[in-house]
């Protein structure tokens, strides 16, 4: 392995970044793992890739949405935020590594000199670094504080392209439940988790991992789920979501509410039937029947904000059956199968509200008539 040593006849010492860095051999290759300063970061990745063709690109085009939000996370949370690194390719310049002992040339440790005028491609980070950028505009004082940058040399474009392919076909995102498990920082993520420990339909009976409940599962329903329900019970559309004690209240009372008027689940509580059974019998054993229960429910609030209890008693009026195909085919279910597609979603939340005696809204009438001319062609 070749490694690159210091020329004492080339003077490199001028216009170049220089990090503490770690050497290290990968697929035969060495690479760096350096620690960057964040106000480096927009020096260093500045070229723009985003009007190159993707055929000679190494990265995809930037999605200018997720910025602002990778930026706030940074800016809201200047004690506790967490990057991992960037990945990056140095595709041309004279790169040089110089080892903390002068007398071991293949140490480990040292500083990586990299000349400022090299093309630096980012096969991993891209939304990070210009997130990073937008944030330091907003808390320069953050720009002294660093993140670890993996640098691989001379890769070539193609190897750029491979590299990034890797990193991306890999990696595998947590599940919606799991992040809402771990989130200590959002005040909502903690009152749902609560309610998914104590509520009597909920306790025991949530998968605080999955994003979908399996045949067998002992399972009812999954935290994300629930947290998504509830968001909608309280109107809670923003992207980071808080709640009053008044509101976790309230949300615990209308899910124990709903619970008294659906009597399948009074004898899931006592064990005298399996959530399984119920799955494959009753569409109210489904997220697509929860999550519309919490949509229906942020109506029935604003509708009947005094008898609100009352008016779910007409729950018990509703046959929750998957063999009642009349009402839940096209609603709640797609050729037999529960799905929870928006379009099925909307067309359960309106027969829970007609059910209910809550008017529908302008757009949900539209959904409906344009519903139910598509069955009377069926029909027909």
């Amino acid at each position: 392995m070749k490694h690159t040593v210091p020329d004492e006849n080339e003077d490199l010492e001028t216009a170049v970044y220089s990090f503490p860095a770690i050497r290290g051999i990968q697929a035969g290759r060495e690479y760096y793992s350096a620690m960057v300063q964040l106000k480096l970061i927009p020096a260093i990745f500045r070229f723009n890739e985003s009007e190159v063709p993707p055929q000679i690109r190494a990265q995809r085009v930037l999605n200018q949405a997720r910025i602002p939000e990778i930026a706030n996370y940074i800016v809201n949370n200047p004690r506790d935020y967490v990057f991992s690194s960037i990945s990056a390719s140095i595709s041309d310049g004279r790169v040089r590594f110089v080892p903390l002992d002068p007398k071991n040339q293949t140490g480990k440790l040292g500083i990586l000199k990299v000349p400022m005028e090299a093309k630096v491609l980012i096969n991993d980070g891209q939304h990070r670094r210009a997130a990073i950028e937008e944030a330091l505009k907003q808390r320069p004082e953050l720009g002294n504080e660093t993140i670890s940058v993996v640098f691989f040399i001379d890769a070539g474009l193609k190897r750029s392209q491979q590299m990034f392919s890797d990193l991306n076909r890999h990696a595998v995102r947590p599940t919606k439940s799991i992040s809402i498990l771990y989130d200590s920082r959002e005040t909502f993520a903690q009152s749902v988790r609560d309610m998914a420990n104590a509520l009597p339909i909920f306790k025991d009976l949530t998968d605080f991992e999955k994003t979908s409940i399996s045949n067998r599962s002992r399972k009812m329903f999954t935290l994300s789920t629930i947290y998504q329900a509830t968001a909608s019970l309280l109107g809670k559309n923003t992207k980071v979501k808080k709640i009053t004690k008044e509101e976790e209240t309230l949300a615990c009372e209308f899910w124990n509410e709903v619970t008294k008027n659906i009597p399948d689940w009074q004898l899931l509580i006592k064990g005298e039937v399996a959530s399984s059974s119920l799955r494959n019998d009753f569409v109210h054993a489904h997220g697509v029947a929860l999550h519309a229960l919490g949509i229906t429910g942020h109506s029935l609030l604003e509708t009947y904000p005094d008898s609100w209890k009352e008016q779910l008693k007409k729950l018990h009026a509703i046959d929750w059956s998957r063999s009642n195909e009349k009402v839940w085919e096209g609603r709640a279910m797609t050729n037999g199968r529960i799905s929870k597609n928006q379009m099925n979603l909307a067309l359960t939340v309106n027969y829970l509200k007609q059910k209910l005696k809550i008017p529908l809204s302008p757009d949900e009438e539209k959904i409906e008539k344009r519903f139910l001319k598509q069955i009377r062609g069926n029909a027909e």
